[in-house]
């Protein structure tokens, strides 16, 4: 059996609910095909704030929360803004990966995420930006 490049694991699920295993950032590119400089390693590894929502939420600042759907305010203007975008754009609702952790639990998340983004070519994760498979180069 070959050996996953990536995986789709816990860690790699950020405070908004964002697969950050599927993003582009992760596989080392921009969203216009470029290479970055430097390959993203995931929003709760690299424990910065957040491009989107962190910078502007006290409660993911001072880690009072792990995931947006524990606020109070869930799911707040910021959020509902991104995931607006991510279901027109990509066809991927943050909020509705927030709502399924929450009710069935991280496990059972992980192994639907593992189905729904496995490239049908070779097994690896295709890109939620791109839908491409950077393992194979399959699209």
């Amino acid at each position: 059996m070959k050996k996953m490049m990536n995986k789709i694991e816990s860690d790699l699920i950020a405070p908004c609910g964002m697969n950050c295993a599927i993003c582009v950032g992760f596989f080392g590119y921009a969203v216009n095909g470029r290479k970055r400089k430097k390959k993203c390693i995931g929003c709760r590894l690299r424990n910065k704030h957040c491009v989107f929502l962190k910078k502007g939420c006290d409660n993911l600042t001072k880690n009072k929360i792990a995931f947006c759907f524990e606020c109070n305010d869930f799911p707040c203007e910021k959020l509902e803004k991104l995931d607006k975008r991510y279901r027109e754009k990509y066809n991927m609702s943050m909020i509705e990966n927030l709502k399924y952790i929450e009710k069935y639990g991280m496990d059972k998340f992980l192994k639907n995420e593992r189905k729904r983004w496995k490239c049908p070519k070779c097994g690896e994760i295709i890109c939620v930006h791109t839908k491409k498979c950077y393992f194979c180069k399959n699209n």
